[in-house]
């Protein structure tokens, strides 16, 4: 992909957490696996100790992409910081990205395509193994996952393009439509202190409207956590929606992505009985 290409890609947005083993990994990933020239944007809600600033300096001294890093003074808050970062970017498609969570090859470039499949949809997000509903290999658990990430991206570069519809974005990663965003009114940092209930907010609101909440599940982004709602979080959420907690309920129940978890276990068996580079041999199945 040319650097012209990369540019007209999704904004990456990553808030930057506490975390510094986690961000540094995070960062390696992003690195290998997102085109050169792509726009990132590392906002910092003054939230990284000394050795995460020097991760952030030597990582942009030596990146491929298009990166840059805005750290607060003091720090606004979850929900309130990145309300302010994504209106920062006006009507643009912008990729939230959690700072401990690890993108595979190809996870940027699968999303964008997803939101170019539908004019309808406003958010897509990826499977993880801690996503919740977008979670696999089950749904609604945090499963360690020890695969190599270039079988994963291969794996699920194989599932056709469905888009199921998701009951609501999670935030290990989501690519929201800037123009579905802006016309819901972005996030309501007033209402909630999290990431996690603002995320659920706003794709319930962008749903109101006729936009998707959609299952990307061509791409995929490892974490070793889920999310978590702030203080007063679940009630806000409950007043404003009362339905919504019955709703998720049913969907953990149900698992409508049964079917979609299960081509992705066929996927990954077939990269497994594949001898290594097995485009070099001709008979390989």
């Amino acid at each position: 992909m040319s650097r012209d290409a990369a540019a007209a890609l999704p904004i990456v947005l990553v808030p930057v957490g506490t975390d510094e083993d986690a961000l540094d990994a995070c960062l390696a990933a992003l690195e290998a696996g997102t085109p050169a020239g792509t726009r990132v944007w590392l906002a910092d809600d003054a939230q990284a100790g000394p050795r995460g600033q020097d991760l952030i300096r030597g990582w942009l001294g030596r990146t491929r992409l298009q990166a840059a890093h805005t750290r607060r003074a003091a720090p606004l808050g979850e929900a309130a910081h990145l309300d302010e970062a994504l209106r920062a970017c006006g009507d643009a498609d912008v990729a939230v990205l959690a700072s401990d969570a690890v993108p595979v090859p190809g996870w940027l470039e699968r999303l964008a395509d997803c939101l170019g499949r539908d004019p309808a949809i406003a958010s897509a997000t990826p499977w993880s193994n801690a996503g919740e509903a977008a979670a696999w290999p089950r749904i609604g658990e945090i499963v360690p996952v020890d695969l190599p990430p270039a079988r994963l991206a291969e794996a699920c570069a194989q599932l056709p393009p469905v888009h199921p519809d998701l009951p609501a974005a999670v935030g290990h990663a989501v690519l929201l439509r800037g123009v579905a965003r802006t016309r819901a009114g972005g996030l309501d940092a007033a209402s909630y202190r999290s990431w996690y209930a603002a995320l659920i907010d706003l794709s319930l609101r962008m749903a109101g409207l006729g936009g998707r909440n959609v299952l990307c599940e061509t791409a995929f982004v490892l974490r070793a956590r889920e999310d978590a709602p702030g203080e007063g979080d679940m009630a806000a959420l409950a007043a404003r929606w009362p339905a919504w907690h019955a709703r998720i309920a049913q969907c953990l129940m149900d698992d409508p992505f049964r079917a979609l978890r299960m081509q992705l276990d066929d996927a990954l068996a077939r990269r497994a009985r594949q001898p290594p580079q097995a485009d070099l041999f001709a008979d390989a199945p």
